[in-house]
C-alpha cells in the first residue's frame, strides 16, 4: 500500500489500545495503523517520536460571531477555528438560533454562511428552537436537511430564547421519533430572575460589583432545571443532552437517572474544572461572567469524578469569546456584563495538564471525552472522533511534558485576555492533521482558512 503521509513513531491511542506505532494516510483517511509502515519516495513523513499522537478533538459546543447581550461574540470562523486548531481541535458545533421571524431553516443558512470561506477545520450545527409553536413542524425537515441535534434554552426570555416545560416536552417527544437529540441549557428562570431582582439595587451592586453574579445563581438554579429536564425525558423516552453542567447536584442527578435507564447525557466544560467563583472577588473578576457562573471547588471535584466513572461525558468549552472592552459594557451592573470566555485554544491543554497529567483522567480516558464520546454522540462517529482505518485522518501530536504559557499575545484568539492567563500547560498541539492536511506545525497554524468542511449527520445520541 502507497501512503501519502506517515505518522511514524508515535504513542498512539486507538480504540483497542496504546503502543508506539505508525498511522499511514491515503488521502483523507487514515489507510493502515501499524509498526513500521513501508514509504515511498513521495510520501510525506512526520516524526512523532517521544509524542503522544491522540484523535483530532471535537468541541461540540462553541459560539463564534454569536450576536448576545447588545454585542457580538470577537472570535468569528477565521480565528475561532485557528485557535481550535492550535488546540488540537479539528471539528466544532456551533449553534445555529433563529432571530425575530427566522425559521430553522434560515438560521441554518446564517449560521453556514458565517462559515463558508473562514474556517479551517470542519464544523456542523445545533439548531435552536426558541419559538416551539413555529418551529415544531420544521424539525423533521432539518433532520432532512443533516442537522440531529437540537438546542433550547431554559431562560433567556429577554434574548427572545426561552422554552417552557410544554416546550421541552413536544421537543423530546420529537427526539424519540427521529432518533434525534435535544441539548438543553438547564437553569430555573423564574427563581433566577427572583432573585436577580431582589439584589438589583445602587446599593448592592455598588458594594459587591460582579460577586452578585455568584450570588444570584445559586447551585439549586442549575440543579432544579436539570432535575425537571430529565423528568421530562423519562416520561417522553425523548435523548437528551445537558450542556455545561457545571454542580455536583446536577451531576448526581444525572448519575441517578442514568441509574434508572433515563437517557440522558451530560457534558462539562473546561472552566467548571479549574476555576471557581473566587474570581469574581478579583479587580477583573467581570471577566469571568459566564452562564452558568464558576462554581465552588467541591463542585469541580464532582465533575472529575463524573468524568472518570461515566455520568459525564464530554469535556467542551461553551467558547463565547468577548474582549475586554465589550465586557466593560457592564458599568458596575453585573446583569449587563456580556456572558462568555474564550476556550476553544486550551480545552486539549487544560484536560491534558489537570487531567492526565495530575491523574484524575488517563491518557485513553482524555481521548474519549475529547473526542470518541462526543463524535458518537453527535453522529460523527466512525468518521470522526478515533485513529481507526477509514476514520477521516484528524490527529493531535503533543508533547508528553513541554509546556507553554497562556498568553493572549501569542495566541489565536481574538480575545485580549484569557481566564488561563500565566497559566504553564502541556498539550498544546505541535501538530494538527485535519483529514490528512498539516494544520498546525511546530505549534504555529499553517492551515489555510476555508478548508473546512460541514458536516452532515444521520442520527445523534448514544445509538
Amino acid at each position: 500500500m502507497r501512503f501519502d503521509t506517515i505518522v511514524k513513531g508515535g504513542h498512539v491511542v486507538t480504540p483497542r489500545g496504546t503502543s508506539v506505532t505508525d498511522i499511514g494516510i491515503s488521502g483523507e483517511k487514515i489507510a493502515a495503523i501499524g509498526p513500521d509502515l513501508e514509504s515511498s519516495p513521495e510520501t510525506k513523513i512526520i516524526d512523532a517520536s517521544g509524542h503522544h499522537v491522540i484523535p483530532g478533538v471535537l468541541d461540540v459546543h462553541v459560539h463564534l460571531e454569536l450576536p448576545f447581550m447588545g454585542a457580538v461574540s470577537a472570535d468569528d470562523y477565521r480565528t475561532g477555528t485557528r485557535a481550535g486548531a492550535r488546540g488540537g481541535v479539528t471539528t466544532l458545533i456551533d449553534f445555529a438560533i433563529p432571530y425575530a421571524g427566522d425559521s430553522l431553516n434560515d438560521a441554518a443558512d446564517k449560521w453556514m454562511a458565517r462559515a463558508e470561506g473562514k474556517a479551517m477545520i470542519d464544523y456542523t450545527f445545533h439548531i435552536c428552537i426558541t419559538r416551539y409553536n413555529e418551529h415544531k413542524d420544521q424539525i423533521k425537515g432539518m433532520v432532512d436537511r443533516g442537522f440531529t441535534t437540537f438546542k433550547e434554552f431554559m431562560i433567556y426570555e429577554s434574548e427572545g430564547w426561552q422554552s417552557d416545560d410544554r416546550a421541552l416536552f413536544g421537543t423530546l417527544e420529537k427526539m424519540k421519533e427521529y432518533d434525534t437529540m435535544l441539548l438543553v441549557h438547564a437553569e430555573s428562570s423564574r427563581v433566577l430572575d427572583e432573585l436577580i431582582e431582589r439584589h438589583h439595587t445602587p446599593e448592592l451592586m455598588k458594594k459587591y460589583g460582579a460577586r452578585l453574579h455568584r450570588m444570584t445563581r445559586p447551585n439549586f438554579i442549575e440543579a432544579e432545571a436539570i432535575q425537571r429536564a430529565v423528568t421530562w425525558s423519562e416520561v417522553t423516552g425523548g435523548q437528551l443532552y445537558i450542556v455545561h453542567m457545571s454542580t455536583a447536584q446536577g451531576t448526581d442527578i444525572v448519575e441517578a437517572a442514568q441509574a434508572r435507564g433515563v437517557p440522558v447525557l451530560a457534558e462539562t466544560c473546561a472552566q467548571y474544572l479549574v476555576l471557581n467563583d473566587d474570581v469574581f472577588d478579583r479587580e477583573d473578576g467581570h471577566l469571568f461572567a459566564c452562564c452558568p457562573q464558576l462554581k465552588k471547588p467541591e463542585d469541580s471535584e464532582r465533575l472529575w469524578q463524573g468524568l472518570r466513572s461515566g455520568e459525564v461525558s464530554v469535556i467542551s468549552t461553551d467558547t463565547c469569546t468577548f474582549t475586554r472592552e465589550q465586557k466593560a459594557m457592564w458599568n458596575g451592573d453585573w446583569t449587563k456584563i456580556p456572558m462568555g470566555m474564550p476556550g476553544l485554544e486550551t480545552l486539549l491543554p487544560i484536560a491534558y495538564t489537570h487531567g492526565v497529567l495530575k491523574n484524575r483522567l488517563t491518557l485513553e480516558e482524555m481521548c474519549m471525552k475529547l473526542s470518541t464520546n462526543p463524535a458518537k454522540i453527535m453522529g460523527l462517529y466512525p468518521r470522526k472522533g478515533a485513529i481507526e482505518v477509514g476514520a477521516d485522518a484528524d490527529m493531535a501530536i503533543i508533547h508528553p511534558k513541554t509546556t507553554m504559557t497562556v498568553d493572549h499575545e501569542t495566541m489565536e484568539t481574538n480575545a485580549d485576555w484569557s481566564p488561563f492567563a500565566g497559566w504553564d500547560l502541556a498539550g498544546f498541539s505541535r501538530t494538527t492533521l485535519s483529514r490528512g492536511e498539516v494544520i498546525v506545525d511546530d505549534y504555529k497554524v499553517v492551515g489555510k482558512e476555508g478548508r473546512g468542511q460541514w458536516l452532515p449527520r444521520t442520527s445523534a445520541g448514544l445509538q
